[in-house]
């Protein structure tokens, strides 16, 4: 008769310990969002928006933090330039024309948009925002325990990033907001298996996109709360071109109205741009809707409008 070999209870435990400490080895990463303390919470709004793409600019974030240098600047605006076209409400200006830009013109690339700035980026890129930032803190933390057969390691990003987006014709601050986001990877080894506990890059984008990504929904809220408009390109013949076409959802027979812009009306406490004296000449209607811009023709009375001039759709 043959014998059944049995393990003793001690061995059994042993594996089951063995094999759930392993399990408990394996890299674990974690993100999460939160709003920032603020004196003066920002409202959440939702927006209902769903008329023509606003064009907008994103200028590279200044980092006040010593950590990453020039790195985490330029992350932030990439993060901020992807979850904005995610939305479907916007046209985004590539950030090297934005760049060429502000370099050609002698700007700066400080991420700090002063109105004379705004002004001057809106007006050749033909930009109705501009939105820019500040990582205002950033850090790694890195604990853990290292025993004679375990290790184990744990790091935490955290970053804080500060908004600011800005009227392109105006130089005005729509909106500055704050948000925070934290990621934390934890890793372990057992008798030198596992996953080793090196320095993980990721931590850095993923901390800094999730204190952007909950500020997004009030970013496209601000932006849209102004009535969209845009630029006469050119007019010739009784046909009028503007700075829009079918990519930002012109439509043929939509109708719109067009605006003689006259001089500067400026705060007399800041001396900042407030608006512009507007004159109606009349109305036109698209007649072609092509990539980057339409043709419209001007209704009858209606005067000839010059290059940069204001066209609004129809209420």
């Amino acid at each position: 008769m043959s014998k059944i070999r049995t393990f003793p209870f001690v061995t059994f435990v042993a594996f089951v310990t063995f094999v759930t400490f392993f399990s408990s080895c394996a890299a674990r990463q974690s993100t999460k969002m939160k709003q920032t303390v603020s004196a003066n919470p920002t409202e959440k709004v939702e927006s209902k928006y769903t008329g023509p793409k606003r064009r907008v600019g994103v200028v590279d974030f200044e980092n006040k933090t010593a950590y990453g240098q020039n790195r985490l600047g330029t992350a932030a605006a990439d993060i901020l330039i992807t979850e904005l076209v995610k939305t479907g409400k916007f046209i985004v200006v590539e950030r090297d024309k934005v760049n060429k830009i502000l370099e050609e013109q002698k700007l700066g690339q400080t991420g700090v948009i002063d109105p004379a700035t705004a002004a001057q980026m809106g007006k050749v890129l033909g930009l109705n925002a501009i939105v820019t930032g500040a990582i205002s803190n950033f850090g790694v933390q890195t604990t853990g325990s290292d025993y004679l057969i375990t290790q184990t390691k744990r790091q935490v990003a955290q970053a804080t990033v500060d908004i600011r987006v800005v009227d392109a014709e105006s130089g005005q601050v729509l909106y500055a907001d704050s948000g925070k986001g934290e990621s934390k990877s934890s890793t372990g080894q057992f008798l030198g298996m596992g996953t080793k506990g090196g320095y993980k890059e990721g931590l850095e984008g993923e901390s800094l996109r999730a204190a952007i990504s909950q500020l997004v929904e009030n970013i496209t809220s601000q932006i849209n709360k102004k009535p969209w408009s845009t630029r006469v390109a050119d007019s010739d013949s009784g046909f009028v071109y503007i700075d829009a076409g079918a990519e930002s959802g012109m439509e043929n027979g939509l109708k719109l109205t067009v605006f003689k812009l006259g001089r500067e009306i400026r705060s007399p406490t800041t001396g900042l741009i407030i608006g512009r004296t507007e004159e109606k000449l009349g109305e036109m209607e698209i007649v072609e809707a092509m990539d980057g811009m339409s043709k419209c023709k001007m209704k009858d009375g209606a005067r000839a409008p010059a290059t940069g001039d204001l066209a609004r759709l129809l209420e």
